[in-house]
C-alpha cells in the first residue's frame, strides 16, 4: 500500500515574509499582470473540477478581477509566491452568492467545504486552499481587541491585526492538538468513536493540549480520560495543519501500559481493541470504517496496518 500525502501539510509557496512589511514591495506584488486570489466564502473554497470521486484542482481569480471591490481589497491578504507570481487570499463573504461576483461566474466551479475535496486534491493545492480558509477565519474572529475591545485593522499585508485603541497586536495562530495511535505489545491497536459519526466509523484518539502541558503528557492524559487505558511511551510521527478553523494535529504512536477500557460517556460512545489481522478484515467487509482519507488519522491506522 502505497504511503499517504500528508494533505495540507506542504504549501507550494515562498510565504514571503520580508515583503509584508515593505509597502513598495507589496504595492509591486498588487500590481503584477499574474498576480492571483484564492478566494474564501463563508469559509468554503473555490474549486474546479472536483467532487468526492474525481481530481479536484483550486480555482485562482486574478487579482484586477476583484480590486473593483473594495469589501475584497479590505480583506487582502499576502499569501506568498510562486515562480515569482504573487498569491493572496480574500474573503468573499459579503456577496450573498458568489454567483454575484462575475470574476467567479467565470470559472464555473463552485465552493465546497475543504473537508469534501481535500482527498482528491494535489497535496500542495490543498494546503494553498487550507492557507488561505486558516487566515480568513482568523480574520473573521479577530476584528476586535481582546484586550478593550475596540476594532482592530489588517496589518502587515494580513499577518497582524492591530487595535485601533490601545495598539495591542494579534497574530494568527493555530491550537495545538494530540492525535495517537494506542498500540500495545500483543499487536493491537485502540480506536473509538463518537456518538455524533456516522455509523461503524472507529479512529484514534485525539484532543487539545492544555496549557503548561507537554506533548507527552497531553497524549497521556488524553488516553486516559477518555479510555482508562495508561500509557508508558509516546513517540511522534507526523503532524497536520488541520483548519478547521486553526489547529494544527500533532500525531504519535503510544504504548499501552495498562490496557483495560473504561470509556468517558460524554466523550466516546465505544472503545475497543483489535489485532491487525481483524482490523483489515473489518474494513474489508466494511464492517467497520476508517476515518476520512485526508485526515492525519487514517495515516496513522494505515502507518500501523503496514507494520
Amino acid at each position: 500500500m502505497p504511503r499517504r500525502p500528508n494533505v495540507f501539510a506542504f504549501t507550494p509557496l515562498d510565504r514571503s515574509h520580508r515583503m509584508r512589511r515593505e509597502e513598495a514591495a507589496l504595492a509591486l506584488a498588487r500590481s503584477h499582470p499574474e498576480a492571483r486570489v484564492v478566494p474564501v466564502w463563508r469559509s468554503m473554497s473555490l474549486v474546479v473540477s472536483g467532487d468526492v470521486t474525481a481530481a479536484a484542482m483550486p480555482a485562482l481569480l486574478e487579482l484586477a478581477e476583484l480590486t473593483a471591490h473594495p469589501e475584497a481589497a479590505a480583506s487582502l491578504v499576502l499569501l506568498g509566491q510562486r515562480e515569482g507570481v504573487p498569491y493572496f487570499a480574500c474573503d468573499v463573504s459579503w456577496v450573498e452568492q458568489p454567483a454575484d461576483l462575475p470574476a467567479i461566474c467565470r470559472y464555473g466551479g463552485e465552493f465546497v467545504d475543504l473537508r469534501q475535496v481535500g482527498a482528491v486534491l494535489p497535496a500542495d493545492e490543498g494546503a494553498l486552499l487550507a492557507y488561505a480558509r486558516a487566515m480568513m477565519s482568523w480574520h473573521r474572529r479577530s476584528r476586535f481587541c481582546g484586550s478593550c475591545g475596540a476594532p482592530t485593522e489588517s496589518r502587515q499585508a494580513g499577518h497582524v491585526r492591530t487595535c485601533t485603541s490601545c495598539a495591542d497586536e494579534q497574530f494568527p495562530r493555530s491550537d495545538p492538538a494530540v492525535i495517537m495511535l494506542v498500540h500495545d505489545d500483543a499487536e493491537r491497536c485502540l480506536l473509538a468513536r463518537q456518538a455524533s459519526w456516522p455509523s461503524r466509523v472507529y479512529s484514534t484518539l485525539a484532543g487539545f493540549v492544555e496549557p503548561g502541558e507537554s506533548l507527552e503528557a497531553a497524549v497521556a492524559r488524553e488516553v486516559h480520560e477518555e479510555t482508562g487505558v495508561r500509557v508508558s511511551e509516546a513517540t511522534y510521527h507526523s503532524s497536520q495543519p488541520w483548519p478547521f478553523p486553526s489547529s494544527i494535529m500533532l500525531g504519535f504512536f503510544a504504548r499501552a501500559e495498562v490496557g483495560e477500557i473504561l470509556i468517558d460517556p460524554e466523550e466516546i460512545e465505544d472503545a475497543q481493541w483489535f489485532a491487525r489481522e481483524q482490523l483489515r478484515e473489518l474494513v474489508e467487509r466494511r464492517e467497520l470504517r476508517l476515518p476520512q482519507p485526508l485526515s492525519i488519522a487514517r495515516r496513522l491506522v494505515e502507518d500501523w496496518l503496514q507494520g
